[in-house]
């Protein structure tokens, strides 16, 4: 049977209940957010052809900051403006803390069993919990010191071996996953990512990618609740390419979780848990009979879920646009070589974290570089409860898009904002830590990454390693205007095409 033969069986059954819908919507007192125009059965479906964030952004020009848009059956408010995102994340922040139930976060998540898709409640409070006191503490963080700078000065040396031999273009896209790889590998598996047997390294960007995707993707059966949504999913094997990466993706959290397991049998129980599974089974084996909240090990396949996936995908694809636009304005390049060289001195042999906070201009480009290209650029919560934005009514249970890629572009806020101008957050208090509104990477409120700090002590320290111990030129032949800004992606956007430069070591 072809698609277009099921959409036609059950195409009157939708458009009577888009009708009996509509007809609702009209008879309720709530004042709703405008909204494009719909079709029957799609609903504004047809205006999201290419990638949602720009779709998103260019419907939010026409219909303001908050927008009403019908994805099949589902609805989803988009906010794209710092003062709907303060009402958000804060005025209603509590009444704004679930997650909507899709099919993909809900496999991949073992059942909303982690942090980033758990459903709002006790399950989730007592589980953040262990992700800030246990996982993400400033001093686990600082525990974890040592393997960044060791992986990321094992980066350097197999850049420096290799441009002596030859100065060729280095696909920075490829090394950037594969660093933030290598790290996370560490820190969350105890594995070490360049000996271990069961982790392809050709692969790893290829399993995160489509993770990503599977994440966030809509399919048929969350548009379209029911037999109809799910007999389109069989037939264009949605859950089977889904399938495929979780067994990918649990075939290696067990394999790590059994590796824990017989070397925590032949340890002495005095050696305190490292790696974040340690620290989770740690747990599981402390807890009491009577202990009313307990953890499983799904419990710790879906946390790690949570670090695997966005430890390497959202780090990687922060230095890869940081240093695209950096060979985008050779200004910018030359002034934040200069400031790290001249603040640095010129015969460091080893940079080290120690000398993160001395470069104020860098920390001014990481910024820039997060209003510009957002990893997560449309940030997503769901309401629990009846709330009003910007003096619009958001019904129960109503996803809420808090669209952070329009918000870093918006001309009320930023002076040309198509540019990148690190200087404009020169004397600005401006952060991107979830106090203020304007600048959203990680989101804000009860429901912000809680691991912004280890995900920012590794991208200032490579970016301050690259800068430091390398020239970076464009290939031979290729002119400023030549650099593809192409993007890819839906739940977190990366660059399409690689980043292709030549490392030229210092002189």
């Amino acid at each position: 049977m072809s698609i277009f033969l099921c959409f036609f069986c059950f195409l009157p059954i939708f458009i009577v209940s888009s009708f009996i819908f509509s007809k609702k919507l009209q008879a309720s007192k709530w004042k709703l957010p405008p909204s494009p125009s719909c079709l029957p059965v799609i609903g504004n479906l047809h205006h999201l052809s290419g990638l949602p964030h720009r779709c998103i952004h260019k419907l939010c020009l026409k219909y303001g900051s908050v927008m009403l848009l019908h994805l099949g059956s589902f609805p989803v408010v988009v906010v794209s403006s710092s003062e709907a995102a303060e009402e958000v994340f804060k005025t209603n922040d509590v009444e704004c803390s679930s997650r909507s139930k899709m099919v993909g976060t809900e496999k991949l998540s073992y059942g909303f069993k982690d942090i980033t898709f758990g459903q709002y409640g006790e399950y989730w409070r007592e589980m953040r919990k262990v992700a800030v006191i246990e996982l993400f503490s400033l001093k686990k963080v600082q525990s974890f010191r040592y393997i960044r700078e060791e992986e990321i000065k094992l980066m350097v040396k197999k850049l420096s071996e290799s441009s002596a031999l030859t100065q060729s273009p280095v696909d920075l896209s490829k090394t950037f996953f594969s660093l933030t790889a290598s790290i996370v590998c560490r820190v969350a598996l105890g594995q070490n990512f360049h000996d271990c047997e069961f982790i392809d390294q050709e692969k790893i960007k290829e399993m995160v990618t489509e993770a990503a995707d599977a994440l966030g993707e809509f399919t048929f059966t969350d548009l379209f609740p029911g037999g109809f949504g799910r007999s389109v999913d069989w037939l264009f094997s949605k859950h089977k390419r889904l399938n495929k990466v979780f067994k990918q993706l649990d075939a290696l959290y067990q394999h790590v979780i059994d590796d824990h397991l017989k070397e925590s049998s032949e340890r002495k129980s005095s050696v305190p848990p490292t790696d974040i599974v340690a620290v989770m089974l740690d747990i599981i084996y402390k807890q009491g009979k009577d202990d009313y909240f307990k953890l499983n090990i799904d419990n710790v396949k879906a946390v790690l879920m949570d670090v695997f996936l966005a430890g390497i995908d959202t780090s990687a694809i922060t230095l890869i646009w940081t240093m695209t636009e950096l060979a985008r304005n050779p200004r910018v390049m030359k002034k934040v070589q200069e400031e790290i060289r001249t603040t640095l001195g010129t015969e460091k042999k080893i940079i080290t974290e120690e000398d993160l906070n001395k470069v104020d201009y860098l920390q001014l480009i990481i910024k820039e570089t997060f209003r510009l290209h957002p990893p997560v650029p449309l940030i997503v919560r769901q309401t629990i409860s009846h709330v009003k934005i910007q003096g619009y009514d958001i019904p129960p249970k109503t996803t809420v898009q808090i669209n952070v890629f329009t918000i870093g572009r918006d001309p009320k806020r930023w002076t040309d904002p198509e540019d990148f101008i690190p200087e404009r957050f020169a004397n600005s208090s401006v952060d991107f830590r979830g106090q203020n509104y304007n600048l959203l990477p990680f989101g804000s409120g009860r429901r912000i990454c809680p691991a912004i700090p280890m995900s920012i002590a590794g991208i200032e320290l490579a970016l301050l390693n690259f800068l430091y111990f390398f020239d970076w030129r464009l290939p031979d032949g290729m002119k400023i205007g030549d650099l593809d800004m192409e993007e890819a992606g839906t739940l977190s956007v990366v660059k399409k095409l690689p980043l292709m430069l030549v490392p030229v070591p210092r002189q």
